[in-house]
């Protein structure tokens, strides 16, 4: 049976838009393709969960479409966050690190820290800074191997965020295993009144919130208490309720050990005077943490915190620095993180050499 004309030419009509729909909209999300793995991990103090098996470091591979990047950013989560913090699952095509850097040709790593996300959780007592950098220097070594997805990278930036990036400048400090270092949500003076209060009123163990208690973790893991998360890490005027509510339902623990000893070796002595590789330092405007009066620590400019951070770093010259107007600190999770993973991407272009792969722009 013959179909009338009329309806033969509309059925084609919305086929052919069917298929443009189709060729249009899943290109660019098929061209990101990302992968979990488990990775084998020896550190001090941190004796196997099963006998005769080391500990693992989970972690999520992303990649952009086309040839493989020759370099990697290994991505380090703050403390009670975990890898989720670079992918969270709200808007990601907004407010996903690892995608967004997909989309645009950057591969990226984004692991859980020992006591958090997919990884092993020993016991919080041993799990220093030191203990977690050395876990992050083996992974580095897979990446350099090619156990992480069956890719060879060459070229391994490390990027941290708050207590990872004490961890991040403890690691690189260390090891000189890395080639640049980007570290987010820190700087050398903290605003100690404002995070002596935030740690009181903000913070509780693990084993007593009802969102991880089932973790069963010893009471030296602690995490914030329900509602926390907007004081603490976000400003007003630059955060939407619903990023900050999948935040505090992706949130995590953090050993107390870890964090007293990132704030002695990451920050006070400091780590970062061992790096000997360009440095990104990346902070929100009104970081209540880390910035401001309290903090000793001007962030109203990236020249004027840039002045006040140098000193703390052997060679100041490699320093580069960028400050999120208007944004706490989370920085990744603020409406603007657009700008910050564009200023990244110029300092990986421009002072690292690293171009993107596999990225076309779309219209």
């Amino acid at each position: 049976m013959r179909l009338p004309v009329k309806l033969t030419s509309a059925l084609f009509a919305c086929a052919v838009l069917l298929g443009s729909l189709t060729a249009a909209v899943p290109a660019e999300a098929a061209a990101i393709s990302c992968a979990d793995t488990d990775l084998p991990v020896t550190g001090p103090g941190l004796p196997p969960l099963v006998p005769g098996a080391p500990a693992k470091v989970h972690g999520r591979l992303c990649l952009p479409a086309g040839a493989v990047p020759d370099s990697v950013q290994l991505l380090v989560h703050g403390g009670t966050y975990n890898s989720a913090y670079w992918d969270l699952p709200y808007q990601p095509e907004r407010y996903s690190y690892q995608r967004d850097m997909a989309s645009h040709g950057y591969a990226t790593f984004a692991a859980d820290q020992l006591g958090a996300g997919g990884s092993s959780r020993p016991l919080s007592l041993p799990l220093t800074v030191q203990a977690e950098a050395e876990a992050l220097h083996e992974v580095i070594g897979h990446l350099w191997a090619g156990r992480a997805g069956g890719t060879s990278f060459t070229k391994v930036v490390i990027v941290g965020h708050s207590v990872g990036s004490g961890v991040v400048a403890v690691e690189a400090g260390t090891y000189h295993d890395v080639d640049g270092v980007i570290l987010t949500g820190i700087t050398h003076l903290p605003a100690l009144p404002v995070l002596a209060l935030g740690a009181a009123l903000g913070l509780q163990p693990a084993l007593l919130d009802g969102q991880l208690s089932h973790l069963g973790s010893d009471p030296l893991y602690f995490t914030t208490r329900p509602g926390a998360r907007a004081g603490l890490f976000y400003a007003a005027g630059d955060a939407d309720p619903a990023v900050i509510a999948a935040d505090e339902a992706t949130k995590d623990q953090v050993s107390v050990p870890g964090m007293g000893t990132v704030a002695l070796f990451g920050i006070v002595l400091p780590a970062t005077w061992g790096i000997t590789v360009p440095v990104f330092q990346v902070v929100g405007e009104k970081d209540v943490l880390f910035c401001g009066l309290l903090a000793l620590r001007d962030c109203s400019s990236a020249a004027t915190l840039r002045a006040q951070e140098a000193p703390y770093y052997r060679d100041p010259s490699k320093l580069s620095m960028f400050v999120l107007p208007g944004a706490g600190h989370s920085v990744a999770l603020h409406e603007n993180a657009g700008l910050y993973r564009d200023a990244t991407r110029s300092w990986l272009h421009d002072r690292m050499g690293i171009t993107a792969q596999g990225y076309h722009s779309i219209g």
